[in-house]
């Protein structure tokens, strides 16, 4: 019985650890949808236009070497 108590203040004092450290940047809003969601920024376009991938050969070309 010692040993859950035991336990359990460690893990009580292990979280009041990590959540008074992140101070004001811990997130505990759990999941976000809509407009409060944040995403990693999108490439560029013209990133993605500016190297096309060279074409296949066609299939009679290649065979004829």
């Amino acid at each position: 019985m010692w040993k859950i108590v035991v336990g359990f203040v460690l893990f009580a004092a292990l979280s009041m650890y990590v959540i008074i450290t992140a101070g004001d940047k811990a997130d505990m809003g759990g999941e976000k949808h809509g407009a409060d969601a944040v995403h990693a920024p999108e490439a560029p376009a013209s990133a993605a236009a500016a190297a096309p991938a060279p074409a296949a050969a066609p299939a009679s070309a290649a065979s004829a070497q």
